[in-house]
């Protein structure tokens, strides 16, 4: 079934947090480097924005699934704290497309050379590919290195295709051109300040103390609450599914107040601030899945 599918602070090392992890529609993981580390050729981005949400059945299997969805095993595994790639029946699983780079690995790199080349994180690479950090990299192997960003290193092998797609160094996010529904959505924090502004995926990140109530920013259906896990980055997390068409997801966590398919209502606390995930600090990540992010010059309670 598919739905949709998940900083800065008020201190010297401001909060943030997988603001980075740009979610593409569709299809996890886009390649963006070929065989020799070069732009891949790639034929169109994905075009929804809609985040998944599957009920695994007798029988499925984890590539299967992957398959269905176009996006690639570790993705889901990454996604949802999956051990030892084991599925059940009834299990609901979230199916995050997160944007990266494929790369192989050559003799004498390390996650911390990988990470630096590429502008990532070295523990999401590990995260995400199920790498010991303390064991050294087996040359020859390909690994996908989430959010990697090849702006730097894309200038060789211009042979490699007709078609290059690179992510542009001063692209601070996705998504963010939808239609624009003025007075539809309200500011998601009960205070607060914008630490980072666009990024990621149309998504800001809002600065508050820890266990600070998240509001629901229009009312809706929630059809994916996660407590718990590193979930892509998004840690505990909330997805909220709109009437006119749109999401909104809610980062970072310390506790979750809301299940899978509850209505909720515009301005009802479904969770409490926190710092789950990829973060520095505690503070909510917001995004708006399908529309303008009405918040992109508030400051402190969403006035602009």
């Amino acid at each position: 079934m598919r739905l949709l599918a998940p900083a800065t602070n008020i201190d010297p090392n401001p909060a943030k947090g997988s603001g980075d992890i740009a979610v593409v529609d569709g299809a996890a993981l886009q390649a963006q480097s070929g065989p020799s580390g070069t732009a891949a050729d790639i034929a169109e981005w994905p075009t929804s924005s809609q985040v998944s949400v599957y009920t695994v059945h007798s029988g499925d299997t984890l590539s299967g699934i992957a398959k269905m969805f176009g996006v690639s095993v570790n993705t889901i595994v990454w996604a949802n704290d999956i051990q030892r790639g084991v599925i059940h029946e009834g299990e609901t699983l979230v199916i995050l497309p997160i944007t990266g780079v494929r790369h192989t690995i050559v003799k004498g790199e390390t996650l911390a050379s990988l990470a630096k080349k590429f502008k990532a994180d070295a523990t999401e690479i590990a995260q995400f590919n199920g790498l010991d950090p303390a064991e050294p990299l087996v040359a020859g192997t390909t690994i996908l290195i989430p959010n990697g960003d090849i702006s730097s290193t894309a200038g060789s092998g211009a042979a490699n295709g007709p078609r290059r797609i690179t992510r542009a160094p001063n692209e601070p996010y996705r998504g963010g051109s939808g239609p624009e529904y003025s007075g539809y959505y309200s500011w998601p924090v009960a205070g607060g300040v914008i630490t980072q502004g666009l990024h990621g995926w149309n998504a800001i990140d809002i600065g508050a103390p820890r266990g600070t109530p998240i509001l629901a920013s229009a009312s809706g259906i929630v059809i994916v609450a996660r407590s718990g896990g590193w979930n892509g980055g998004y840690g505990s997390y909330v997805v909220v599914q709109h009437n006119n068409g749109t999401q909104t997801l809610y980062a970072h966590s310390s506790r979750i107040l809301v299940s899978a398919g509850d209505s909720v209502a515009q301005g009802q606390t479904i969770a409490l601030v926190g710092a789950s995930g990829l973060s520095t600090g505690a503070h909510l990540h917001f995004e708006v899945r399908g529309a303008m992010n009405p918040y992109t010059g508030a400051s402190v309670g969403g006035s602009e």
